[in-house]
């Protein structure tokens, strides 16, 4: 099957589970991913190379991006949004703002080993925890929170991963809630973390 086949059928997906998880709202208070089959239990290697479980972030908001180290450019500048959109909530929502776990999760465990992702994300904000795994663990992880990915070959090394670029907010319970506009601003991550985030 295609990339392109690919692309088409994970946004046909998502976008019967979110129209699932919309219908399910009772009104416009609710999440808006309420309901949505989206999260679960996993077990990766943080970037200390420390063994790490979804219910090690239990009471806990977790900001939830799926990326890689070797991105050219989508990767970094989500990761600096959301950094600097923490980083407002620091100066204007202290309270929130301890509330909130930002973690990063590799779809690219082939080179992102635990150093990789290490100085990837304390590049961006000391707090993210950066998770990697084996090959078995990603694709375990991914399917449950709904990211497609793909290898794109080059021809060398330097390949390039396409990949989906929800950013998820997901509740102290991992239910989840929205999706965080990372790709927008650190001033609209802020604004949605205010906006969930009790």
């Amino acid at each position: 099957m295609s990339g392109r086949a690919m692309n088409r059928l994970f946004f046909l997906f998502f976008a019967a589970v979110l129209t699932a998880s919309l219908s399910a709202c009772g009104n416009g208070a609710d999440a808006p991913l309420a309901g949505a089959s989206i999260g679960g239990s996993f077990t990766l290697q943080n970037q200390d190379g420390e063994t790490v479980q979804e219910s090690d972030f239990a009471g806990k908001y977790r900001i939830i991006y799926f990326g890689y180290t070797h991105c050219p450019d989508v990767c970094p500048l989500d990761m600096q949004n959301i950094a600097a959109g923490l980083k407002l909530l620091d100066k204007e929502h202290p309270r929130l703002s301890d509330r909130i776990v930002p973690i990063f999760i590799t779809v690219d465990p082939a080179r992102d080993d635990v150093a990789a992702v290490s100085q990837f994300v304390t590049a961006f904000d000391d707090r993210i925890v950066g998770l990697t795994g084996t090959p078995e663990q990603i694709a375990d992880v991914t399917e449950k929170y709904a990211v497609w990915y793909q290898k794109q070959e080059t021809g060398n090394e330097n390949y390039l991963m396409n990949h989906s670029r929800a950013t998820y907010l997901m509740g102290p319970e991992n239910q989840p809630i929205a999706l965080v506009p990372a790709d927008e601003s650190p001033q609209a991550v802020a604004e949605t973390l205010v906006k969930w985030v009790q």
